[in-house]
């Protein structure tokens, strides 16, 4: 089958640099080892950039079919170039022009995108995540927060823009680092000492959930997930049965509020009583090479990989749960 591996690397293919500018940093290893697995697996590929040129490209890579059925698809690890609701940019170009691909839809990837609005959807489920608020310029009423809190961009993925506020005095100008760098509101939300957890999913009707990750933080003072801090990662976490529980549901029901698909990854925290506080959900969670021993590799290979997927059968599960979804059936 022809499979199109569509992500976004060079920038540069845009009509105008306008709006706010992806932070998030990609390596071409990680893309070319995706292609790498498919062609392993007998498949056609082509590793093309999601933007203005795209829908010309996947043209003459799978012309369309007499039958009118599609002749191939994309595999979209695109997080997009600018603009809000960046990773939704390139499935809903493939929406409307009738190309089947993995992952969330447009609509999927823009609630997992807006913490506050995944926050709300989760909250109305029942699932427990940190009180919060939203603020634009840091002098807004706190009501009920405790300190610490965390302050983050609202519209960004994992890591970015992150810090830990410890009093009053501090806010303002967090929130004021937030507003002006990424254009965006903070979102500010209660600091859950304790455990880090992540727990990656695939599928779309019986959801499979893989082995849980933990983050290692060992004697760091700082024990939250920065751009500047890496740790080391426990897999299979040591979770007690009935918790492990608990965190698989809502794992499972966080995906669901947020209307993923296909495969995703849910971050919680875990305070020292023992109760889970669900952070966010990535809809396109990294993927790269797997070593149990490194501390680079990505949550979700790393747990596949505990849960005795290779990476190349991870990202072969990945298509097909795909096809599957579209076509009723696997990968023939």
């Amino acid at each position: 089958m022809r499979v199109a591996v569509v992500w976004n690397h060079d920038h540069t293919g845009v009509i105008n640099r306008f709006g706010h500018l992806c932070q998030e940093e990609y390596h071409r290893e990680t893309a070319e080892s995706v292609v790498a697995a498919l062609q392993e697996g007998g498949h056609e590929t082509l590793l093309c950039e999601g933007d203005k040129r795209l829908l010309a490209t996947l043209e003459r890579f799978m012309p369309p079919d007499p039958q009118a059925r599609p002749s191939g698809m994309v595999f979209n690890m695109a997080a997009g170039i600018q603009g809000e609701c960046r990773q939704s940019h390139v499935p809903a170009m493939l929406e409307m022009a009738g190309v089947p691909y993995t992952g969330s839809s447009p609509l999927g990837h823009g609630l997992a995108l807006d913490k506050v609005i995944t926050k709300r959807l989760i909250r109305d489920r029942g699932v427990p995540t940190p009180n919060f608020r939203v603020m634009r310029c840091g002098t807004e009423s706190i009501g009920d927060l405790r300190f610490p809190v965390m302050v983050k961009p609202r519209h960004e993925s994992d890591i970015c823009g992150v810090q830990l506020v410890h009093e009053p005095a501090q806010l303002r100008q967090a929130v004021e680092v937030i507003v002006t760098q990424f254009e965006q509101d903070a979102l500010v939300e209660e600091y859950i000492e304790g455990r880090e957890i992540t727990i990656a999913l695939l599928g779309n009707g019986e959801l499979e959930v893989l082995p849980m990750v933990e983050y290692d933080f060992g004697e760091r003072e700082t024990r939250h997930l920065t751009r500047e801090v890496t740790t080391g990662m426990i897999c299979p976490a040591q979770i007690g049965s009935s918790l492990a529980t608990i965190l698989r549901d809502i794992s499972v029901a966080t995906f669901r509020a947020c209307q993923c698909r296909d495969y995703a990854r849910v971050d919680l925290r875990i305070d020292h009583s023992g109760r889970p506080f669900v952070l966010e959900i990535n809809s396109i969670p990294a993927l790269g090479p797997t070593s149990l021993d490194s501390p680079g590799t990505p949550c979700l290979p790393l747990a596949a990989l505990t849960a005795g997927y290779s990476f190349v059968s991870l990202v072969h599960r990945i298509l097909d749960v795909a096809h599957t979804r579209y076509f009723g059936a696997g990968i023939v």
